[in-house]
This record gives structure tokens, sequence and C-alpha cells, in this order.
């Protein structure tokens, strides 16, 4: 009986934590892991910064949207397959809810609410956020000045626009070529050459006007981008354009557009634009069944994968690897934050904002919800 309670107790929290996070976590995906970061790690202790890297390492060797697969993660880790349910489904609830309710005000309307104001002063908070975040994994993961390297590397590699994948790849190459060479230094005098020959696909576009889609026909475009789509919400355009606008004519530019920039201001996963592109196409149940067509696969693939895990963390080549990935995915969100602060920080109370909340979570143990609130708030006050 005791045992039944504490699971109770278990989902209780993971509910509570990720209907939070899915409310407030504005920022796209380097932000939600920052914030995640900073609720499961530090504040309550359910994963060690060595455990938390291993499962973010892993969301980034996987299709689907980064975030929402580290909150299933973390939720397996927690209370097991109901855990996982839980998590993930109170992470993208809230995001779906209010893409939903802006999708309507669009339909009805003919145009997005006006929020600029309040995210002027949220996204300078979420910069500050995702900086603490960097540098408190980024001492965990830098293990060796080879990691280092490796992940200043990454970071070059990044910023020169190499596409993400390769780069986590590359850096899980690296990584392990160390102890495959360690190993083979006694019997081989040269270690053979490791060949990589990735394929990533796209796609070019048209315009269109919005229709009535049939409903089984949106599930299956989004199940299918859900499951190819490496990457961040950018990449999510370049889908969408493909398939909404091109091919099946649903889509105007304009409407894409406008899509794309609801998933990116509201909080939760970027990847809730398909929420939108739904209820522009059927409504409340084209909503529905977007949403449930494109975060089904992540569902599926930390299942399978999640357990993966920690055998890796014990092979000697495989855990060289993950600790690549570990910090080519620091070094992606690195150059992530430095091309939001780019577009966040453009005035000085903005500035100000961003240093102040810094400075705040850097000395003080506050809850970053807190911060958002009120980078929300000067920002509708003060429209910097």
């Amino acid at each position: 009986m005791s045992d039944v309670r504490a699971e109770r107790t278990r989902l209780g929290e993971l509910a509570l934590l990720f209907l939070k996070l899915g409310t407030i976590a504005f920022g796209g995906p380097a932000a939600h892991i920052a914030m995640m970061e900073e609720e499961v790690v530090r504040r309550r202790g359910w994963l060690t910064h060595a455990e938390f890297l291993d499962y973010l390492g892993a969301t980034n060797l996987i299709p689907g949207p980064n975030s929402t697969e580290l909150a299933i993660h973390v939720g397996h880790a927690r209370a097991g397959w109901r855990g996982l349910l839980v998590a993930g489904s109170c992470f993208i609830l809230p995001a779906a809810l209010i893409v939903t309710a802006v999708a309507w005000a669009y339909v009805r309307f003919g145009t997005l609410p006006a929020v600029l104001a309040v995210l002027a002063g949220v996204t300078p908070v979420v910069v500050a956020i995702v900086l603490q975040a960097l540098w408190k994994l980024g001492r965990t993961a830098m293990k060796t000045s080879a990691l280092a390297a490796l992940g200043l590397g990454s970071v070059v590699a990044a910023a020169l626009g190499v596409n993400e994948l390769l780069v986590l790849l590359g850096a899980a190459v690296v990584a392990m070529a160390v102890p495959l060479l360690q190993r083979r230094v006694q019997r081989l005098p040269v270690a053979g050459p490791i060949l990589l020959h990735p394929a990533i696909g796209g796609a070019a576009a048209a315009a269109g006007a919005a229709v009535s889609a049939p409903l089984w026909i949106l599930f299956g475009t989004f199940l299918k981008i859900g499951s190819v789509l490496f990457g961040s919400g950018y990449v999510l355009l370049v889908f969408l354009r493909a398939d909404f606008v091109q091919r099946l004519g649903w889509l105007s530019e304009r409407q894409l557009l406008d899509a794309v920039a609801v998933g990116q201001v509201t909080p939760g996963p970027v990847f809730t634009t398909a929420t939108f592109v739904g209820f522009v196409t059927r409504g409340f149940p084209g909503a529905a069944v977007a949403t449930l067509g494109i975060f089904l696969p992540a569902f599926v693939f930390v299942a399978l994968s999640g357990p993966l895990v920690p055998r890796l963390r014990r092979s000697l080549v495989a855990g060289a690897a993950l600790d690549g990935v570990n910090v080519a995915s620091l070094a992606l969100m690195a150059v992530v934050t430095w091309q939001l602060g780019r577009s966040a920080v453009t005035s000085i109370p903005a500035g100000i904002v961003a240093v102040v909340a810094l400075v705040i979570l850097m000395r003080f143990r506050i809850n970053s919800a807190w911060l958002v609130l009120g980078g929300a708030l000067i920002g509708f006050s003060l429209r910097i």
C-alpha cells in the first residue's frame, strides 16, 4: 500500500512540475532544458548533473522535439512508464491549449494577439536562465581538457552553420576514437579510419491557400514529420513548407510564417506549431489530431531508447561517445543562446533585465518562474 502511495506522490509531483513548465517555459528548447535542470537537478535532486546530461545527449540522437523528449526521460527515470506518459503529456498540454486559443483568435479576427511587449521583457530573462544552466552543466560535462577542446570545436562548427546532427555525430566519433585507439594501440600500428556518411533531406516550396483537410492525412503528415525531424524549430519550418504549402496546398506562405511565429513566442514545446496548423486547417479536431501526430513518435523513441542510456554509460566506448554528444549538445545550446541574446537584448533596459536576472540566478536559489513573470511585467509596463 505504501508503494502505491509513493508512486501516486511521484506522479503528482511530475504532473505539477511539467504543467508549470509547459505554462511558463518561454524561449525554445535551450531555455526549457535550462529550466528543467534547475527544477529536476538543483531544486529537487531527482537526477544528478551527470545523469541529466546523459539524458540530454540521448535526446539529440533521436528524432523529435528535444525538450519534450527530455521531459519524457525525466518522467521515466522518476516513475517508470506511468511517469513517462504523465511528464510528457503535462509538458505538452498547457502549450497546446495556449496555441489553440491563439489559433482561434487568429482565425476569428484574422491576426495574432499583441504579445511583443511581454516577450521583450521575457526573452532577456530567458537568456540569463540559459547562461546559468550552461555554466552549471558545462562544469560537469567538461571532465577533461580533451572534452573541453571538443566542446570549443563544436561551438565553432555550429557557429559556422554546420548542421546540428553533423556536429553531434562528429563529436561522438571523435570522443569514441580515443578509447578505441587506446585499446588497439598495442595490437595495431595504425587505427583504421572511421567514415561517416549521413544523409539529410530537404524540400522546396510554393504558395497555396488553406482548405478543409482530411483528418487522417493531417495525422499521417505530422506523424511522419515527428518521426524523421532532427534539429530545431527552424528545421520544422522546412518540413511544414514542403508538405502543407507545396505538396498539399493547405496553407499560404503568410499562414505558415504566422504558425511558426506562434510556436516560437508561446511557452512550451516549439512543435506546438503543429497545433496551430491543425486548427487553421480543421478547427479543434485538427488541432488535437496534429498535436497527437507530431508528439507521438517522441514517446515511442524515448520508451525504446531510455533503458539503453545506463548501459551506454557502462560501456567504455559508448560512454565516451555519449560524453562527446553531451559537450556538443551544450555547444549547440551556447550558439543558440548567443543568437537569442543578439535578438533579445537590443536596448539598455533589456540589457539591464538580463544582467540583473543572471546575477540573481547565480547568487540566490530562486525559482526561474518568478523571474519570467517579472520580466513579462517589466516588458508590458515599459515596452522595452
